[in-house]
Parts: structure tokens; sequence; C-alpha cells
């Protein structure tokens, strides 16, 4: 059963990972997931790496893949040798005709007789290709990142020459998997996502999608194949998305696309990051909903169950005296990086500062309460005392902000601790049973503007 995907909002909402399914091209089993509702189908054709599991982990391509599915039945899928289809060893690779039938065969078996196909980075030379070859199945082309030649050739100036191609691909094989070389591909290819919380998913990603051997193989496979020739026979209408900012997508490239594929529609993006789940995928999502449909979704609201973090510089106005403007906004800084760090380490997300502490959400009450362990130790390293409160409940999501009463009673919750104390609700130390942590009942309190008594804990370290 597909995934019940809500309506898109500022944040990510999914109520369980969309189930994965096998299509088979002969011995070959090509996985697949399908969700989300509307008139349209579209089929999305990922890069060289991917994991139909791993994909959803991501905040960001979570966020993507449902906007997506709030006005479209998309279907994806992992390429044969990468992901969660059949594993093959690099030789028996198989070429770009062999991936077309593959996309052909997971639309058959997903009951889809003529779809929209959207693919980003290589993929979008397979779905360029598809468009091409198999009119009759493809209502519409999306592509983003689109190179259609992936080497450096007379006449084309806009692709990694051979050598570069073969520096790049020996450190693949000497690094792959490793943080360092991931934190170096992040930093080269999504300059604008580079956190740890990117990096952490990127590395998994790469153990998970595929072994090196396996990796350069596609990527050598990418890299010899041209299908400018092919453009001019693209008769469907067609976006081309681009960042013109990325490394790997010189504006010329979406130039010459545009005038090989006749009443293609090119829209350039902001932003520096080579792929479409980093960034501003909001963009990405609103540009393809536009072109497939004629609409875009209008920010709305959705709540959803989340814990609240709030945490609270003690002393502040007393430090700001004693050490001045000019240091007192540089202790803030140091404050502010460091705690995003640790927000990020423990998969949540930094909503906003409230002057002297700051305001976070989380999915798991655990991952919070130990995000505030983690900060009120750090920072008291910088000679900075905070109190931390957390509560789970639902709140409403609004583009970048957060409301409803369960942001209330995390910030009183916040304003009854102590020096250094992590005090939360009854509900978040119900919900962390099993967790290891440890809690001392401090008994009821009224929390203003709250109505009822409200039972506290704090937490021991």
């Amino acid at each position: 059963m597909a995934a019940e995907v809500v309506k898109r909002t500022s944040e990510f909402t999914v109520r369980d990972r969309p189930d994965v399914q096998y299509a088979h091209n002969g011995d070959v089993a090509i996985a697949y997931q399908v969700f989300g509702e509307g008139p349209v189908n579209l089929v999305c054709v990922p890069g060289f790496i991917s994991n139909l599991y791993w994909n959803w982990e991501l905040p960001q391509f979570s966020r993507m893949l449902t906007g997506l599915g709030s006005f479209a039945r998309v279907v994806i899928m992992d390429r044969r040798g990468i992901g969660l289809s059949d594993r093959l060893s690099p030789q028996d690779l198989p070429p770009l005709e062999v991936v077309m039938d593959d996309i052909i065969t997971v639309m058959d078996d997903a009951g889809i007789e003529r779809a929209a196909v959207f693919g980003w980075q290589s993929g979008a030379t397979h779905a360029a290709l598809m468009a091409a070859t198999y009119p009759d199945r493809v209502s519409q082309l999306v592509t983003f990142g689109l190179n259609p030649c992936g080497l450096e050739k007379p006449g084309w100036p806009h692709s990694w020459s051979r050598t570069e191609w073969e520096s790049y691909l020996s450190e693949l094989r000497q690094g792959w998997g490793t943080r360092e070389w991931v934190k170096q591909h992040v930093a080269f290819f999504a300059p604008g996502a580079t956190s740890l919380t990117v990096e952490n998913w990127m590395l998994t990603m790469f153990q998970l999608s595929a072994n090196p051997a396996t990796a350069e193989a596609v990527e050598r496979l990418d890299m010899e194949t041209d299908i400018r020739a092919v453009l001019p026979a693209i008769h469907r209408p067609t976006l081309v998305l681009h960042r013109p900012q990325a490394v790997t997508m010189e504006p010329q490239i979406a130039a010459y696309v545009s005038t090989q594929i006749s009443g293609a529609t090119v829209v350039a993006l902001a932003g520096r990051d080579d792929s479409p789940y980093t960034g501003d995928v909001d963009a990405i999502v609103d540009e393809v909903e536009s072109f497939l449909t004629g609409e875009r979704h209008r920010p709305s609201l959705d709540r959803i169950l989340s814990t609240v973090l709030f945490t609270d510089i003690v002393g502040s106005t007393q430090r700001l005296a004693e050490l001045g403007d000019a240091r007192w906004a540089d202790l803030l800084a140091r404050h502010d990086d460091l705690a995003r760090r640790e927000i990020d380490r423990h998969r949540g997300r930094y909503i906003d500062s409230t002057g002297d502490g700051l305001l976070a959400i989380f999915d798991g009450p655990a991952r919070a309460v130990r995000c505030a362990q983690a900060l009120s130790a750090a920072l008291a390293e910088l000679g900075l005392d905070i109190r931390a409160g957390c509560h789970t409940g639902e709140i409403e999501l609004a583009d970048d902000h957060i409301r409803g009463l369960a942001v209330h009673i995390g910030a009183r919750v916040s304003a009854l601790a102590s020096i250094g104390e992590v005090l939360v609700s009854s509900t978040v130390k119900d919900l962390t049973a099993g967790s290891g942590l440890r809690f001392e009942d401090v008994g009821e309190h009224e929390l203003k503007g709250v109505p009822g008594q409200w039972h506290l804990y704090r937490v021991l370290s």
C-alpha cells in the first residue's frame, strides 16, 4: 500500500514510508515506490546514486518528494545495479536502452500507461532519451541539471575533460564511503547544503547505494553518454530546470538544450547545488507543479506531532554589561554556531533565535532532551549557563515558523528551569521510556497562560 502523503507544507510529514515494490525485467528486479494522489502520473528517474529507503531520511529530499506527491501520483525507482534494485557486477551494467526498458517495465507494473517523466542529473539523460524513443508513453518531460554530453569534445567545452574525469574517478575509488571524501564531495557539488545532517545522510547514502567498483562503472557510462543528436527528436512539452551557479550547470548547457528541443521552457533557479533535493526544493516543486498542472499550491498550515526545545541564557543582561556590545555579539555568534551544530547532530531543526536563547523542534523527544544536555555542557565551556525546557505536542507549521499551544507550553517549561537544568513535561517523560534517560519528579506547576496543572520532571545527568 502506498504511503499517505499529506498536503505540502514547510516541512515534510509522512505517515509511513512508501512500500518498496519490484518490477522484473527478465531476471533483474527493479525497485520502485508509488505515493501521492492527483490527476498527473509522474515518473521520477534519479541520478547515479539513490536508495528508495534512504531518500526519505533527508528532510529536504522528503520535502521534495512529498511536494510532488501533493499534486501527482508519483513513481520513483532505483536504476538496476543501484540502491534496492538488483545489484550487478560492474561489467554487467547495461546500455541506455536497457535502462529505458526498466522504466517502461516499472510503469507497466504500476499500471501506468502514460506519464510525465522527471529526471535529474544523469537521470535527466535517461528521461530525455525515453521522451524521444517512447513518445506514446511520455506526456511531458521535466529535467534538472541535464547535460546531454558527459565528456568534453570538440565543439562541446561544457563538460569535464577525460583527464578531469579520471582524476575524479580515482578519488572516488579511493574515498568512496569515507567521511573525508563525502565531505569534499558535498562541499564541491552541494556547497549550499554543507551541514552535518547532509554530510551524515550522504555518507550513508553512498554506502547503501553501491560499492566503489559499481559506482565508478556507472559514472563511466554517464561520462561516455552523448545524446545531443537525440534532443531534436523530443516533441513533448519540456521543462528544463537548472541552477546556473552550480559548478555542473553552466548556463550555456541549458541554452543549448532549449535550442535543440522545440518549444522547451527553461527556468533558472537560485542556488549552487547540483542536486534537486538540496537547496530550495520548494522552488523546484513549484515549477514542476506549475508546468504539469498549470497551478501552484499556496503555502498551507499543517499539524504534526513534534518535541519543542527552548533554551535561555541565564544572566544575559549582566553578561552584556560586563562584556560590552561587541564582545557580547561575538559570544552570541559562537553560541548560535555551536547550537546549530548540536541541533543538526541530534537531527533537529533550528527554528528561531529568541535573542538570548533559541527554539528548535525534533521528531523524537529523546533526541530533544539529549540535545539540550549536550548544549548545556558545550555552552558551559564558553562561560554561558543556560536553562532548557522540552514539551511534546501538536504544532502548526507555517512557512519557517511554528505555532500552537505546544510551543507556549515549551516556553513556559523552560522559564521554570534553574541554571544548567533541563525540565520536561510529563508527555516527554512518558514518550522516552526505554531511552535510558532518567528523570526526577519536581511536582505540579502552573504554566502562565496555560490552563490546568502541569507535572514536570528534571532530567538527571
